[in-house]
């Protein structure tokens, strides 16, 4: 394995070089902290203390460097996006930093160094190396053929997607779709519609059926959560909002659809690049077909990775700095980097490159999500903390005061802060909030209506920016390299406000209601 990667490291590819080599770099250091602490164990005898972080010591002050990587998220795109482009991940680097290094000093390295390997061995490193994994394969997938963007042909990629996100990954069905849409589509007059539908639904509310889906069920089934709930929990939620939004999307793309054509819009002139495409009227239709289809064994190989680190429990974890790595779980991260390796190596690169593929996307997803994930810290031990904590008000607004959730209070706090906190540490914040990891039994069964409402409120309101969720921002990059004049920030909420708010609303009547009246 460490061969392959080596050799991958070494190839001519500067991008996937230094995308290897900061997984490698940090894979190292966090051993050698591993291998320290082992050694100070073994000094200062079996039962050294492990270090812990007292939510209700931590004040507001702590959670500024969170809202600074949001906002800076939220804003820099908007106001300066070529310093922005250049320049995130050392904007991800200062605020990490701004976190740990007064978090060392007020309360030594040791607890610093055990937070920071806890969140990375526990919830960054899988996150992240699932995405690569889904992002690199289903980039391997190249869709051909003739293909035009009417609206029942939009509709049905839509829905394909839609279907597709909850086991292949929102990440990785959006990867595979998007190209596909956009060059159908290359004839019409209006694209926008199509390619805020599609965050919606193959970028989001697809990914709801399993852990495979979106990154916050991602979290919820390394917590615990058994792989199969959301399929058997989320699947009427999901319908109530994919069906409504697939039928609106037919109709106004019909509606634009017609007009284009009264206007004489070029219907029959659209380039068919790379043999995907309307032709002019009598040219030869190039048949579909996939181009790198072993890809999609691979897929399926992805998530039974995942499934066995679910079901296979040998008892074996290794010990670093007090943070516990399972066994099943090394396993896992191991063949997933092998799968994708695969995908990279057996996929031609002129594949890749008529796909429009790039590491780009999911390398400002590492760096940025790198700094979330830090940074995010103090907020979760506050909330850990209850009554006793800084954000004890967050935690009476979900909670009556006989101590039970407010589950429609859940659905729309998540939501709302999926929205604009990215939608997976948001929902780490509420899962704690509910009981976590401690409690995920109850939380499955006597609770689960508190998990749907949380699980709902973070895969379906991740849509309602672009900072909502991780593929919402490769779906935009991807279609304004397109030539697709994407809406901007507030514009794309403007969207969504209109299209999705009154579906949340109806989610809320159907499944939360309780207690709201």
């Amino acid at each position: 394995m460490l061969a392959s990667m080596l050799a991958l490291v070494n190839a001519k590819r500067p991008v996937s070089r230094s995308l290897l080599l900061s997984f490698i770099g940090l894979s190292a250091i966090l051993v050698l902290w591993g291998a320290k602490s082992v050694f100070a164990a073994e000094a200062g005898g079996a039962h050294s203390a492990v270090p812990h972080l007292e939510g209700a010591e931590l004040t507001l002050i702590w959670d500024i460097p969170f809202m600074g990587i949001l906002l800076s998220i939220a804003i820099f795109p908007l106001v300066a996006p070529i310093w922005w482009h250049n320049n995130f991940g050392k904007v991800s680097a200062f605020w990490a930093s701004a976190f740990l290094v007064p978090f060392a000093v007020v309360f030594g390295w040791e607890l610093a160094l055990f937070e920071v390997i806890h969140v990375a061995i526990l919830e960054y490193i899988p996150f992240i190396i699932l995405l690569l994994a889904l992002f690199t394969v289903a980039g391997g997938v190249r869709l051909k053929g003739s293909l035009r963007g009417t609206p029942a042909v939009n509709t049905a990629i839509l829905a394909l997607g839609t279907v597709l996100a909850s086991f292949m990954g929102t990440t990785g069905a959006a990867m595979l779709l998007i190209r596909p849409i956009l060059r159908a589509n290359d004839w019409r007059k209006h694209r926008v519609h199509t390619v805020v539908f599609f965050i919606f639904l193959v970028a989001n509310i697809g990914g709801s059926l399993t852990p495979l889906g979106d990154p916050p069920l991602f979290l919820g089934f390394l917590k615990g959560v058994d792989f199969f709930w959301p399929m058997t929990n989320m699947f009427l939620p999901m319908l109530v909002m994919a069906v409504p939004l697939l039928l609106v999307y037919f109709v106004f793309d019909s509606y634009l659809f017609r007009n284009e054509a009264r206007r004489g819009a070029p219907a029959e002139q659209g380039p068919a690049e790379n043999g995907a495409g309307a032709g002019a009227e009598g040219e030869a239709k190039e048949p579909l077909s996939l181009e790198g289809s072993f890809n999609i064994v691979l897929l399926l190989g992805v998530m039974g990775c995942v499934l066995m680190s679910g079901l296979w429990q040998p008892g074996i974890s290794f010990d670093l700095y007090h943070t516990e790595w399972e066994l099943q779980n090394i396993v896992r991260d191991l063949l997933l980097l092998t799968i994708a390796y695969l995908s990279w190596r057996m996929t031609p690169g002129q594949s890749r490159e008529a796909n429009g593929f790039s590491w780009f996307p999911i390398l400002e997803v590492a760096k940025l999500f790198a700094g979330i994930f830090v940074t995010i810290i103090p907020a979760i031990a506050m909330l850990r903390a209850g009554d006793n904590g800084a954000l004890a008000d967050v935690i009476r607004s979900v909670t009556k005061e006989d101590g039970l959730p407010i589950n429609y209070m859940y659905f729309w706090s998540t939501g709302v802060l999926s929205s604009f906190l990215d939608n997976a540490p948001t929902y780490l914040v509420f899962f704690n909030t509910a009981g976590g990891a401690p409690n995920v039994d109850k939380l499955m069964t006597e609770w689960s209506t508190t998990l749907l409402a949380i699980s709902c409120g973070a895969v379906f309101m991740g849509a309602m920016t672009y900072i909502g969720n991780a593929p919402n921002f490769m779906v935009r990059s991807i279609a304004e390299q397109r030539g697709v004049a994407m809406p901007s920030f507030f514009g794309y909420m403007l969207w969504s406000v209109v299209f999705l708010v009154p579906l949340f609303v109806v989610v809320t009547l159907i499944f939360f209601a309780e207690g709201l009246f």
